[in-house]
């Protein structure tokens, strides 16, 4: 009799909850997985937030959890894990992180009419004419006119060489830029490509000095623009190296080790200790994680409060009652004062930083604001 009472006693406190699941993918094995620790600590510390607010959903309070899966960035492995996500029964997806996990990913979230946030910066991700496709950060098209017009207008480099991994990230990143370089009056002198597990760059660089380019842009990962550089200093080719937000890393610094001093590399967004809710997300990643936040934590971190604001405002975490309220997003983020979606699921409001090394650390350069499309 005492057990059945304690069951009923707790029965309505029971009824009373509402578990709403996440799927979440990324790099979590491999040379990669740093990038994707740092995008789930970004979630879990969201969820966590959300969790102690006791935010109610449909008059229930809502536990959110996250179910992950390591795409081990290879886009044959990130659609099975889509379709294991989505049998699961997931709400809503936050991830993939690379744009070649992410594209053929999404297709799967779409039909199942799961609404998706994923990391993914490359501008075929949005135009694929999903409505449940949306970013946490900007797309390289913005990236890339960032830093294409700091090469020609700041570095003054007239002849420009340009190296991509060949990834669907690698390959768009390196294509804006180009167009960024061409629109601003500079030339490309040289467009080299390697791959993303490649560690000898002696036949390129000797190719980008015979070319007598002024700057080299390398679109890829840390795992190669940091042997890159390193290989740069031996062979003498003292041209700037710039590179987008997935070399801006502690790892970058530790491959390239004093090679490094210099080196140029695009982030979206404005600097983290800049930010009004900067200070307080550091300290609060720091005491959960016992380190430092990393580059694409507080992104993740916004898009996971995209999503848990989109379900609050909805009332419910059916993805096709919720669907509506994410695509009309208005909110004050982490990242940028004014969170918004467009049409297509870009985020509205465009901001890029080019950061350079000095004295070992990651240090502002220039920031440049403005809309999408402009």
């Amino acid at each position: 009799m005492v057990g059945a009472a304690a069951w009923a006693a707790s029965a309505p406190a029971m009824a009373q909850t509402v578990d709403i699941k996440f799927g979440f993918a990324a790099p979590m094995t491999g040379p990669q997985s740093h990038y994707g620790e740092e995008m789930q600590n970004g979630i879990l510390l969201a969820l966590a937030e959300a969790n102690a607010k006791k935010i109610k959903v449909g008059g229930k309070v809502a536990n959110f959890t996250l179910v992950t899966r390591d795409d081990q960035a290879d886009p044959r492995i990130g659609v099975q894990v889509a379709q294991q996500l989505v049998d699961a029964g997931i709400s809503g997806m936050l991830g993939h992180f690379n744009s070649g996990t992410t594209i053929p990913a999404s297709r799967l979230y779409n039909e199942a009419g799961v609404p998706q946030i994923a990391m993914a910066t490359a501008p075929e991700y949005t135009r694929q004419g999903y409505n449940t496709a949306f970013r946490m950060m900007t797309s390289d098209t913005q990236q890339g006119a960032a830093v294409g017009g700091f090469m020609v207008k700041n570095l003054k480099a007239k002849k420009v060489a340009i190296v991509d991994d060949r990834t669907a990230y690698g390959q768009g990143l390196a294509d804006q830029v180009e167009k960024a370089v061409k629109a601003g009056g500079g030339q490309v002198a040289r467009r080299e490509y390697t791959t993303d597990k490649a560690t000898d760059f002696a036949s390129i660089l000797t190719n980008v000095r015979t070319a007598g380019a002024d700057a080299l842009f390398y679109a890829g990962t840390d795992a190669q623009s940091g042997p890159l550089k390193r290989q740069m200093k031996q062979l003498g080719l003292t041209m700037p190296l710039l590179s987008g937000e997935m070399t801006r890393s502690d790892t970058f610094l530790r491959l390239a080790a004093d090679a490094a001093e210099g080196t140029y590399a695009s982030l979206a967004g404005v600097p983290l200790e800049t930010l009004p809710g900067g200070k307080a997300f550091q300290a609060a990643y720091k005491a959960q994680f016992k380190k430092d936040s990393g580059v694409y934590s507080p992104y993740a971190y916004d898009g996971a409060w995209n999503m848990i604001y989109a379900i609050e405002q909805a009332g419910s975490a059916d993805p096709a009652k919720y669907l509506p309220k994410l695509a009309k997003l208005q909110r004050k983020g982490l990242t940028s004062n004014s969170i918004a979606y467009d049409d297509a699921g870009d985020l509205k409001e465009v901001a890029v930083t080019i950061y350079q090394v000095k004295g070992g650390k990651w240090v502002q350069a220039e920031t440049v604001v403005g809309q999408a499309g402009k």
